[in-house]
């Protein structure tokens, strides 16, 4: 695995020396994951997870306020590698994994111990507490584990006392309390010293807590759920505001069995490509557990799909690195066979590669197609690939010199309502997201995308003149010849004569990739291939314009509705919404689970799963 780690991450310029931390988190995903801080010999000094990648990973950089190990931490990062994960929960196990295998300089590292610890709880007590045990099996009760560690043991005690206010106090304090603790205020313990509950109700959370450790979490959901609405259904909303809390600890527990829950030994590997690049990224499974990835960049000598590159790919990385029994590909490989005999007969043991999987398998395939896509992009924004894609850019439109400074209008509305135009700015750094500008339309007939696009052009450059805003040196409008149109119309009046104005029309079937550039001087409309720089900038800041439209017309919508999050979603009715908050205890959890969370529910399509979760990350 350590040689490995000798490739170029994803998040690192092979040109530079020195970290640029600007340009890093300027494109550094938003999403849930785990990041390595890798020095310039190569070694990983620093694991860490986020919930939110970009936002973590900022305070590390900040001018003022690091304290003294950090500051020092910081000074030897030569580069950051990151995971994306579905979810917080598959992030914080994952780095627990990376830990113990990595065992970086500065992360705190758990000691090795004579034997493995166990969970265990008295079966003599009327109000048994759970306790770390390691040593012989003496005492009466039930002996549940092995487990790795001492901190997995604390780590699942902790969440049993959060989810079922189980005791933690010792025997000794227990027996002699006249008042309760402060467990029982801050809502981690039910008192049961001062007899607060009862012996039945008390023995009903350990059984909840002994079928969550034995795996059978769907078990306590569906109890807890009938709890819940008998409660509310006797109005005792305090009581269902508890079980309703339980759901939700649940849910977040359960999704961490999407990083440790096969066995054996697999490699997964998915492949993005795209304007003549590829990132190909490696998930390590060994003995059940997630071991992080690494994303490779393999030049290409011609325009390839994902399937020949991974043919060219594979044979190459394992020449000198072990194979393990099982290798899952995002793509199907014409010479699949002969791939594996070769691999086989180098292995001295069966390898076997498949593309068809489900289950567990899917889902680390999935994972590791978003870590690919993400590296890619990531390679494609960065400063040497944005100026690159510029200087094509300038040669597909025949300008004499590269443009420093790229805009683009986009409109967003439903059937009329709420109408929004967006304005977003890309110069050869990438996105400048400090020059993004919205505009509410107001004043037009509904559903009339050309007054609303005079509209924002109007409010934009009229004041530009005024306040001497920079001009663009091309404009790009979502549309073809009538919003195209608008925008030469609104120039003239504000005698503007040094924007090159551009269209870009969907394609047929509004296909990606099929656009064409419009043009508003008389040259033939442009069509560009999907291996073009140019046009993958283009849809770049397209795309951009039509996220940051969609995301201000759903928040302006949504202003004026002021209805649930989940109404408006094609195929989810009320029925199962009401299934969808009964499941997830509410909809703070249905917002942070993951597409395969969803689509667990009876009734929920993968792609309606899809919907909902893009309805809750759409500014992602």
């Amino acid at each position: 695995m350590s040689s490995q780690q000798k490739n170029p991450p994803a998040t690192t310029q092979p040109e530079d020396t020195v970290f640029d931390a600007v340009a890093f988190l300027l494109n550094a995903s938003t999403r849930p994951g785990v990041y390595r801080m890798v020095d310039s010999s190569d070694k990983v000094i620093y694991v860490g997870k986020a919930k939110n990648l970009k936002k973590r990973l900022s305070s590390y950089f900040r001018a003022t306020g690091l304290s003294p190990k950090t500051a020092i931490m910081v000074s030897h990062i030569h580069h950051v590698e990151i995971t994306i994960t579905h979810t917080e929960s598959e992030a914080l196990l994952l780095e627990s994994n990376l830990i113990k295998q990595l065992r970086p300089r500065y992360n705190v590292l758990m000691r090795d111990d004579k034997s493995y610890p166990y969970i265990f709880i008295s079966s003599k007590d009327a109000y048994p507490r759970i306790a770390v045990h390691r040593g012989a099996h003496k005492k009466p009760g039930l002996y549940l584990g092995p487990y790795p560690d001492a901190g997995a043991v604390r780590e699942s005690i902790n969440l049993l006392q959060k989810m079922f206010r189980i005791r933690q106090c010792e025997d000794s304090t227990f027996q002699n309390r006249s008042r309760p603790c402060l467990q029982y205020q801050i809502k981690r313990c039910t008192a049961p010293c001062v007899k607060y509950i009862s012996e039945q109700a008390y023995q009903q959370d350990i059984n909840h807590a002994i079928l969550f450790l034995q795996g059978k979490s769907e078990q306590i959901i569906n109890q807890l759920i009938a709890a819940m609405e008998k409660a509310a259904s006797r109005q005792n909303f305090e009581k269902a505001g508890v079980y309703r809390d339980q759901i939700i600890q649940l849910r977040k527990v359960s999704e961490r069995q999407n990083i440790s829950a096969e066995h054996g030994d697999m490699d997964i590997i998915a492949c993005s490509s795209a304007a003549g690049q590829a990132c190909v990224t490696i998930f390590y499974i060994r003995h059940g557990l997630n071991l992080g990835s690494h994303s490779f960049y393999p030049a290409l000598p011609e325009m390839m799909d994902g399937a020949q590159i991974l043919s060219a790919f594979i044979p190459q990385l394992y020449l000198k690195h072990q194979l393990p029994g099982e290798i899952i590909l995002s793509e199907t490989l014409a010479d699949n066979t002969l791939i594996e005999q070769m691999l086989t007969q180098q292995a001295g043991h069966k390898v076997s590669l498949r593309s068809q999987v489900r289950g567990q398998r899917a889902r680390w395939l999935e994972m590791a197609s978003a870590n690919a896509l993400a590296g890619l992009k990531n390679r494609l924004i960065s400063r040497t690939g944005m100026l690159q894609r510029f200087e094509d850019l300038q040669q597909v439109l025949q300008l004499e010199t590269p443009p420093l400074r790229l805009e683009c209008f986009d409109i967003s509305h439903t059937q009329g309502e709420a109408t929004v135009a967006s304005c977003v700015v890309f110069t050869q750094e990438g996105a400048l997201k400090t020059d993004y500008r919205r505009y509410n339309i107001r004043n037009i007939t509904p559903g009339d995308d050309y007054a609303a696009m005079n509209q924002a052009l109007q409010r934009r450059y009229r004041t530009t003149q005024k306040i001497d805003r920079k001009l663009p040196d091309i404009l790009f409008i979502d549309g073809g010849k009538g919003q195209l149109k608008q925008a030469v119309e609104v120039f003239q009046q504000l005698d503007i004569h040094s924007v090159l104005l551009l269209g870009v029309a969907k394609g047929e079937g509004r296909k990606a990739g099929l656009e064409k550039l419009v043009f508003c001087d008389g040259r033939a409309d442009l069509y560009l291939t999907i291996e073009s720089a140019a046009l993958n900038l283009i849809l770049q800041v397209r795309d951009e314009a039509h996220r940051f439209a969609i995301s201000g017309h759903r928040a302006q919508r949504a202003k004026k509705r002021r209805t649930s999050p989940l109404e408006g979603i094609s195929g989810l009715g009320p029925k199962r919404r009401q299934t969808l908050l009964k499941h997830f205890g509410g909809m703070q959890g249905v917002a942070s689970v993951g597409v395969a969370d969803l689509a667990q529910i009876h009734g929920i399509s993968k792609k309606l799963a899809q919907n909902i979760y893009d309805r809750f990350h759409s500014g992602e």
